[in-house]
């Protein structure tokens, strides 16, 4: 099984519009992206990456798996 390596804010966008998602969307202190009835709260927009905690914990949020992700 592959690993989660760190990513940037634009490449998680990037993925999560592939995987379906739509936005991101302004809502309260941090951005939304939507893919029907699921909403996952993203980090705002940074110049540092985000890391493989933080990304594992908004994939399971969004109900992605890990191959899911790591897919081209």
């Amino acid at each position: 099984m592959s690993r989660l390596t760190l990513t940037s804010w634009h490449n998680l966008v990037k993925r999560l519009h592939e995987l379906g998602f739509e936005g991101p969307y302004s809502g309260g202190k941090h951005p939304q992206m939507r893919r029907g009835d699921v909403t996952v709260i993203i980090p705002n927009r940074h110049e540092g990456d985000i890391g493989v905690g933080l990304l594992s914990r908004l994939l399971r949020q969004a109900g992605v798996s890990r191959e899911e992700w790591l897919e081209d």
